[in-house]
């Protein structure tokens, strides 16, 4: 019974893990592609224009905010991981596993960026590629973390927490 509880209590770590190196794995690759293939060329359009990838350098946090302030967005990225990778061994919910994951990976792709791509360490421009009309560009690392916070603020208002209890409203 003990080996069967240890394995409980390893799965939505090991899930977290999963879901984060998914996310950074994709983000960098998709990341790699549009540069080398896009980058000083006319961007392409899918779905009648709904859809354009194009490249962008974001030296700022989402939607371009506070460009300009790139090394705090790499202190704030550093944060987080730090406090995801902490707040790991009490994890036993399965929601939160996913939650963390994307917020996780999304954090450590765009991270990747500002501290190796120009103009240097710690000041790098995060690669945006994917954009819709009448909104910001974006990149699939933004997309974890958007989804991700979605995710959290869902789980919260359910009463779900980090060790899989509920918490609920008296």
């Amino acid at each position: 019974m003990q080996a069967a509880r240890g394995t409980a209590l390893t799965r939505p770590r090991v899930l977290l893990v999963l879901v984060a190196l998914l996310t950074i794995l994709l983000d960098l690759a998709t990341k790699l592609l549009v540069v080398a293939r896009l980058e000083g060329k006319e961007h392409i359009e899918l779905l009648g224009g709904f859809l354009t990838f194009a490249v962008s350098r974001n030296s700022g946090a989402a939607f371009s905010f506070a460009e300009g302030a790139t090394v705090v967005f790499t202190a704030i990225a550093v944060a987080v991981i730090v406090v995801i990778v902490r707040t790991m061994p009490r994890l036993r919910s399965t929601g939160w596993a996913v939650t963390l994951g994307l917020l996780l990976g999304g954090a450590f792709g765009n991270l990747v960026d500002r501290l190796f791509r120009d103009p240097g360490v710690g000041r790098g421009a995060v690669v945006d590629f994917i954009s819709l009309p009448h909104f910001a560009t974006f990149n699939l690392a933004d997309s974890a973390i958007t989804v991700g916070a979605v995710l959290a603020v869902l789980l919260s208002v359910r009463g779900v927490e980090i060790d899989g209890s509920r918490h609920t409203a008296e």
